[in-house]
């Protein structure tokens, strides 16, 4: 049966595996290497052998970028060692020096400093564009533009991006569409369908799902696959077995911890509309959010991810806030198991919102919903006493 007559969740759990090959063990083992030996000299010269050297590929990383690549709808994947790893990947297969790369505003921090930075070292420039845009991006692209970088909700702000549109306009004047898809994953909006040539993935986090592992990827469409696969070469990128193992194995049930992901973090947004502490909610699957109606039509869930806008309180009502918290840890990243909370760090060319209160980034984790409310309730109450 092909994976595309198969439901997305039957796919992460059956895609990618080479048990026949492994004497029938359900996960692909461990494979630590970096020699490859050769049965014979002719074979040597020729590189005639499924695995080659350790960089280039083993079981692990195999099973891993073939299950991938069945659920993103791709024709290659290729892995490496974090999500702006991945990133830079993408960015450099498709540019190169004299090229220009129109780049999302409210991308990842990271990001930005690369295409601001590093990038044009390389003789890249980047230019960046209201993440709203949509159709009128065209007026942004140049001769020598050569990507469109897109993410779609943005980080901690959570703009949706009409991302047909844009990738209409894109490709319409010769430009690549690369996407940030780590919010929603391949589950919740299937990038390569939406017009999306490179899906840029942090699997650091929805996938792996335990905060123990840093590993991203690249998935790309057959007009691309040899540039990636030439760039991730060249570059020497690599993802070792380990984490290999670890994000396959997160994969097998990322569908289940996503739908609760969704759920709770939904219940989490609801609760918090109504607190009188609260300016704003940044979720775009609540009704009132400014990007509602794209999410409706273009995705098929939300995850975990999501930010508030606090009403205006003084650095010590904030830290008593923020450290009362009980359930919810203070640490960067997001899409493993706990919750978390931290406060936003804009990145950008403009602020996003007007004379803005504190705005916090929240990973609603997999607790249960009403334990988490009461442990911000709480602390709302020390964020008050404070006062």
């Amino acid at each position: 049966m092909s994976s595309k007559d198969l439901k997305p969740d039957t796919v992460a759990t059956h895609a990618g595996r080479m048990s026949s090959e492994h004497f029938g063990v359900v996960n692909t083992p461990v494979y630590r290497a970096s020699t490859i030996l050769y049965p014979t000299l002719e074979k040597l010269e020729a590189r005639d052998t499924r695995y080659r050297y350790g960089r280039i590929g083993t079981p692990s990383s195999e099973s891993f970028e073939n299950a991938i690549s069945e659920l993103e709808g791709a024709a290659r994947t290729m892995v490496c060692t974090s999500g702006l790893n991945a990133a830079v990947l993408a960015i450099l297969s498709v540019c190169s020096a004299g090229d220009h790369i129109l780049v999302t505003d409210n991308c990842y921090g990271p990001t930005r400093i690369f295409c601001r930075q590093t990038a044009k070292r390389f003789g890249i420039t980047a230019d960046f564009f209201d993440p709203l845009i949509g159709r009128d991006i065209a007026a942004h692209i140049k001769p020598n533009t050569k990507a469109v970088f897109c993410e779609s909700p943005g980080s901690q702000t959570f703009e949706v991006q009409d991302i047909p549109a844009i990738a209409e306009v894109a490709h319409a004047h010769g430009a690549a569409v690369l996407m940030d898809n780590t919010w929603a994953t391949p589950l919740f909006f299937p990038a390569l369908q939406r017009g999306v040539d490179f899906s840029i993935q942090a699997a650091t986090k929805y996938i792996g799902g335990h905060a123990d592992v840093m590993i991203g990827y690249v998935s790309v469409n057959e007009q691309y696959r040899e540039k990636l696969e030439h760039t991730h070469d060249e570059l020497g990128l690599y993802a070792s077995g380990d984490d290999c193992y670890l994000a396959l194995r997160g994969l097998r049930t990322m569908p289940v911890r996503l739908a609760r992901h969704h759920e709770t973090g939904l219940t989490l947004a609801r609760w918090l509309q109504a607190r009188p502490e609260v300016e704003r909610v940044l979720h775009p699957a609540l009704e009132s959010d400014p990007g509602h109606a794209l999410w409706k039509r273009d995705f098929k869930g939300a995850s975990g991810l999501f930010g508030i806008e606090l009403k205006p309180v003084n650095d010590k009502q904030l830290a008593a806030f923020m450290n009362a918290l009980k359930l919810y840890g203070m640490g960067y990243s997001w899409g493993g198991y706990e919750s978390l909370i931290v406060p936003a760090h804009f990145t950008r060319s403009a602020r996003p919102f007007g004379e803005m209160g504190p705005v916090l980034r929240i990973h609603a984790g997999l607790e249960d919903a009403g334990d988490l409310i009461a442990d911000l309730e709480q602390a709302f109450a020390q964020m008050q006493a404070a006062a």
